[in-house]
Order: structure tokens, then sequence, then C-alpha cells
């Protein structure tokens, strides 16, 4: 840090959320008598931390290589892997468990509180901040921040205020003109569109199985390589599940472009040819050859989506295995690994809204997060164009963003 008076250093965080509040920690690790004060427009303060993972809050994941976790976001791979080799979610972890807060991972290496209730997080922030004597101001958006020969000043309805040094940690912004007040810095802001989002498929019959999931199917962006093995979950818009939800994460921007109109084809088996289907069926012949084909599903695939694609082919499900003509069969075995539907429009989680773009990474010294043009401003969190597959890789971003800016080096 430049020489300075660190006693009387004053630090703005703007943005109550999750990467707002470890910066305003990490300032206060790493100096002790800054003045720390967190600007938040809302009444509310950690309100995606609150509704995160259906309010248990997936705080991180159990993957603790620094190469391995930045494999998990779209945009930034590169540059979060330089970030976590200095803090990751192993320290995450560990610095939960030193304030009483003990992490658990799940067996897709999700982690949550012990509790499985995200209020432990908050209550953990919480005290946090009033251990640390950090001001929050709460309905206190800033409109504007001027640059200053040293820092800036702030201002918002109460007044202006001069600070030493701002971290902005605003989160994402559905709309570009929600991040107009960055541009107005001089800052170049890649686009925000949304990055998790469950695929619309209107009039199709598939949303008769609404509730049903398929443990692992391979979903792909027709006419791309895009694609997504994990459960699929069939909703009343049409898809959604993890396949669908980190396939979204990856074709963000290209989706965008296509206005979320395009068709996807579903592996509903996962293996990887028509060969390896047989093979099944030659294991399985002596067993169900005499046996109706509704009743005799050697794919392990729920009942009612194999009565399902068996109504889709026109088969009947009361004919025996020995009975289905070789055409009927290769129709079958086509439907099953390469189903194809017709995307129309994309439903995204209104509170867990996470979207790409931001603050261009090109613009930020990713060692201290701060502006490459601006000198003592810094960013964290979903405001930079950085953001992670489902699986609590946006909130590790935040920690992890968060916790460098808060160095203020």
């Amino acid at each position: 840090m430049k020489a300075q008076n660190r006693s009387s250093l004053r630090v703005a965080i703007i943005g109550g959320g999750a990467a707002g509040f470890f910066a305003a920690f990490s300032v206060k690790e790493h100096h002790k008598g800054a003045q720390v004060v967190i600007f938040e427009k809302s009444n509310k303060v950690l309100a995606k931390v609150k509704i995160s993972g259906g309010g248990r809050c997936n705080v991180t994941n159990a993957c603790f290589s620094a190469s391995q976790l930045s494999k998990f976001y779209p945009r930034g791979e590169k540059e979060m892997k330089k970030a976590f080799s200095v803090f990751q979610a192993k320290d995450t972890v560990e610095w939960f468990a030193k304030r009483g807060v003990s992490l658990k991972a799940e067996s897709d290496n999700r982690m949550f509180p012990v509790t499985d209730d995200s209020q432990t997080i908050i209550d953990c922030f919480l005290e946090e901040a009033k251990l640390k004597n950090i001001q929050l101001l709460k309905l206190t958006p800033i409109s504007k921040i001027t640059p200053e020969k040293t820092g800036y000043t702030l201002h918002h309805i109460a007044s202006r205020e001069h600070f030493d040094k701002v971290i902005i940690a605003t989160g994402g912004s559905p709309k570009e003109s929600g991040m107009y007040w960055l541009r107005q810095l001089g800052l170049s802001i890649s686009p925000p569109v949304p990055s998790l989002f469950t695929f619309n498929i209107p009039g199709d019959q598939v949303k008769t199985l609404m509730g049903l999931v398929v443990e692992n199917a391979t979903v792909r962006i027709q006419g791309t390589k895009l694609k997504y093995s994990g459960p699929v979950l069939i909703t009343h818009w049409g898809m959604s599940g993890p396949a669908v939800l980190k396939l979204s994460a990856w074709g963000a921007k290209m989706l965008a472009e296509k206005k979320y109109q395009f068709k996807i084809q579903i592996n509903w088996l996962s293996i990887k040819s028509e060969e390896e289907a047989h093979d099944i069926l030659k294991k399985a012949d002596a067993s169900i050859r005499a046996k109706k084909i509704m009743n005799a599903n050697p794919f392990g695939l729920p009942n009612r989506m194999w009565a399902f694609l068996l109504q889709k082919v026109k088969i009947n499900p009361d004919m025996k295995w020995f009975d289905l003509s070789k055409k009927s069969l290769n129709q079958l075995l086509n439907t099953l690994l390469n189903d194809i539907y017709e995307v129309s429009g994309k439903t995204t989680f209104k509170e867990e809204f996470v979207t790409c773009g931001g603050v261009k990474l090109s613009e930020i010294d990713m060692t201290s997060m701060e502006s490459k043009a601006l000198k003592n401003l810094y960013f964290a969190g979903e405001v930079m164009d950085v953001d992670g597959i489902t699986g609590g890789f946006n909130f590790q971003a935040a920690w992890t963003t968060g916790y460098i800016a808060g160095q203020l080096k």
C-alpha cells in the first residue's frame, strides 16, 4: 500500500451483498485502523445469501485446487485461476470455521452450513461487521462518484462524503442502464445478459412430465459444440436442472444473440452411440423379449419418461419386445439418444439472478482488483465480467474478489 496514515484511511464499499461484506472484512483485516462504510441502496443486506440454495446458502464448492476451480467459470477462467492462488474454496471453509460456522459438502460437492440455514451465514456476517466496527448504511444509494486528486467524493441522498478508496460491489445488473454510472467513470462495460436460466419449451407435451428428473442426461445446443451432462428436471415451463442451468451459463452470450430461440438435442441415456444401446438390449434380450415394452425398460429411465418416449415414436406400449420391428427400434434408439426440442424463451430466478457482463476484466488489475485507469477504485463480485456455473461458484468468486480488493494493494 502507498505510504499513508492508516488510522485515517476511509474506505467506502458500494453494495451490501456477499462481495461487499467480504471486502469490508478484508479491509479491516489488512488495515485495522481504517474507517469502513458499506452503502446499500435497499433496506436489505445479503438478500441473495438469504435465498440462495433454496434458503440453505450454497456457500462454495468442495473443489480445493485453484486450477480446477477456475474451470467452472465461463467468463474469467484465466483471471480467476490467479485470484484463487490468493484465496480459494479451502480458505473460505477455514474463514467460516474460525468464526464458528461449519460447512459440509454434499455428494455433488456443493457446500452448505451444517445448519442448512442461510441465516447462519447472515448472522455470522452481521456479527463480524459489528465486531469490526464496520458502518452499514441501508437505503443509501450512491448517485454519483467524483474522482478527486486524492480519493473520491460519493454523492448520496443525505450528503456527499470523501473517501480515500472505494470498492464497488454492486452485483450484476439485468439491464445495461443499471451500469450507466460506471460508464460515466470511463469504464468499459460488457453488456449484461442472464447467465443461469431454464429453457422454455412452449406447446410441447414433455411438460406433462412436470416434476420428473432424469438423473443423467446430456443436453446439447444444436449446431454448436456446447453440451453438458447431469440431471434434467422437467418443469411447467420446459426444462431445468443442473445440466440445463450449467449449459445456460456456458452459452449465455451466444443464446442471448439468438434471442433465446434455438434447438436442443437430448441424449436421455448419456451413452455415446446406438451401438452401445444395442449392446444393452442384447444383454437384456433373454429377460425382456417376451415382456411388454412398457414393463421392460432396459435403460433405467423413469417410467413416465419411458412411456412418453414410446408414445412419441408411436410404439404400442403393450407390444412385446420380440414383435418390435427393426425400423421402430431404430426410431426409439434415435429418440433416446437425439431427442430434439425447440426452445423459445427463458425463465430466470428473480432473486438468484446471475448475469454475465459487467466491468471488463481487461480494465482491472486482477492481482489487486484495482481499476487500471482509476487509482484507488476497486471491484468485487458480479459487477465484474466474471460468472460461474451453478454449484457455489458465484459466491466463491465474491469471497475471492472481495478478499483481494480489501487488501487495497
